[in-house]
């Protein structure tokens, strides 16, 4: 079995099932991968502490956006659940809380809806019990060993994220602050700089106004963590297989999505 990549992708809300170009980018990535045995995803919408696991069974799915046309909240996603994923996950972090009540939030199902849309593929979801850059780091660490079984650890987030300050319509331009922050994050990522990455409040350009609460950001530092043997190598073009699959602008906020390895 040949080891899996790791993902980080920016999700979109509900109606990015209406954008053709984008739901055409996530299908074709999705194309171009092994199909995995089982995939665990980490989402921007689930924080909890200690560190959890969702439903092995299927569940509701948890519909947690509000003020949506009313047929947002009648997608289904109805993939299987992966008790051995779970209980795999509980063996590389002890102590991990399993909430057989918990189905998949929008920051899985939306992309997993495009990428993966027969739900053939079993899906367990794990919260983020911290927003600490190295501790999230450090969980991705743990997590490595999965990919050797044919997991897709996917981190699900946005690379820029603002809603307050979001373009008029899917098509907006970008503001300053976004733009900036997404050509410094493709080039720390594509050029190893973990340091930098882990301390983006401080170093990125624009990073307050770009992310003024991290969970969006925080599940590249699973993914980064999750391929950290990798990332060590440096340079884009290196063993590591870095790269920037999608790009471009969404209501002017990065899009930006990774595969690694």
């Amino acid at each position: 079995m040949s080891r899996m990549p790791v993902l980080y992708l920016s999700h979109g809300a509900p109606p990015l099932a209406d954008d053709a170009v984008w739901t055409d980018e996530l299908a074709r990535w999705s194309a171009g991968l092994p199909k995995p045995e089982a995939i665990l995803m980490v989402s921007a919408h689930w924080e909890e502490a200690p560190l959890s696991v969702g439903a092995t069974r299927p569940v509701p799915l948890v519909y947690d956006f509000w003020g949506f046309p009313e047929h947002y909240y009648r997608v289904r996603y109805d993939a299987p659940g992966a008790p051995d994923l779970a209980e795999d996950v509980r063996k590389l972090i002890p102590g991990t809380h399993q909430d057989e009540r918990r189905g998949l939030d929008h920051g899985a199902y939306v992309p997993l809806v495009e990428m993966y849309p027969d739900a053939d593929v079993p899906v367990l979801q794990m919260s983020m019990p911290t927003l600490e850059p190295e501790r999230l780091f450090e969980i991705g660490r743990r997590l490595a060993p999965l990919r050797d079984q044919g997991v897709l650890i996917v981190g699900s987030g946005f690379t820029t994220h603002n809603l307050r300050e979001m373009g008029a319509g899917p098509d907006a331009a970008p503001p300053a602050w976004s733009a900036e922050f997404d050509d410094w994050t493709v080039r720390a990522v594509g050029g190893g700089d973990i340091d930098a990455l882990l301390d983006f409040r401080a170093k990125a350009p624009a990073a307050a106004i770009a992310h003024p609460r991290t969970e969006h950001f925080a599940p590249l530092f699973v993914a980064l963590g999750a391929d950290a043997d990798g990332a060590a190598a440096g340079g884009s073009d290196g063993p590591s297989g870095r790269r920037s699959v999608i790009d471009g602008y969404w209501f002017g906020l990065a899009k930006r999505s990774f595969q690694f390895g």
